[in-house]
């Protein structure tokens, strides 16, 4: 397998993790697990829970939506290339955020 195939394979692998995640938050959003605790200090922790959770469906979502455009990228041809500037993105960059779409000088 090539490499973009290999990164490819990573991405929808993350892909799909992220959105496992993502929907366990939003069932939890939807109390699945049932109403809240009658005990007022209780409902005080499950309310802090809930807002936890929800962050991190957000921060699925969007890190989702990241992913998608780099797939987008990886088919276009443009996988690597700032979006914003058309530099070539740093490979050390692209390691660390393999979905990275703008160069650290753009990202700035």
């Amino acid at each position: 397998m090539n490499e973009l195939a290999n990164l490819r394979s990573m991405l929808l692998a993350k892909r799909s993790e992220l959105a496992e995640r993502r929907d366990h938050a939003r069932l939890h959003a939807r109390r699945a697990a049932g109403p809240l605790d009658p005990d007022f200090a209780e409902q005080a922790v499950e309310r802090q829970n809930d807002d936890v959770v929800a962050r991190i469906g957000e921060s699925a979502t969007d890190e989702i939506a990241a992913i998608d455009r780099a797939l987008n990228r990886i088919d276009q041809g443009l996988y690597g290339i700032c979006a914003k500037c058309g530099e070539e993105i740093d490979p050390r960059r692209l390691v660390a955020r393999p979905y990275a779409d703008l160069c650290l000088r753009c990202s700035e």
